[in-house]
């Protein structure tokens, strides 16, 4: 399997976060400039046209923007462009690999050891109620009778 993102994909991923910030400054443009011409009428028309162009404009570019960049990440199969399961696995392996990594690195720093061997503990079963003791204990910790 592959353990690189090939260029292109970068590429695909690099534009379409590019598309995404124009199409965010887009659509908070008309935000902006709702705000600062706030009670002036005076060309209303041309103003309303060019902040509904500007807010739709920004959404279709949120919108690609997104697409792209899910496809250039994840890459075609594996955002489900294309149906196809292997593929899929390739393209989505780095991902997996570093998720991986990530919650080793979390394991680590709560310093659990999956997997690991534990100690040996000795129990000693009490005669007379059958409840598990310490190797250690003299008397039953459930019934107080001598071990």
């Amino acid at each position: 399997m592959k353990r690189r993102i090939s260029e292109k994909r970068k590429t695909a991923f690099y534009l379409g976060t590019g598309f995404m910030v124009v199409g965010g400054l887009l659509f908070a443009s008309t935000f902006l400039s709702f705000f600062l011409h706030f009670g002036d009428f005076s060309n209303f028309e041309a103003n309303a046209k060019s902040g509904m162009l500007r807010a739709f404009g920004g959404m279709a570019l949120l919108f690609i923007g997104g697409i792209v960049r899910s496809a250039g990440a994840r890459g075609l199969a594996g955002s489900g462009v294309v149906l196809d399961p292997q593929k899929a696995r390739e393209d989505l392996e780095p991902y997996s690999r570093m998720t991986g990594g990530m919650l080793k690195d979390a394991l680590d720093e709560a310093d659990l050891h999956l997997g690991a061997t534990s100690e040996k503990v000795i129990m000693i079963k009490c005669r007379a109620c059958g409840q598990l003791n310490e190797d250690n204990s003299k008397f039953c910790q459930e019934c107080g009778q001598p071990l």
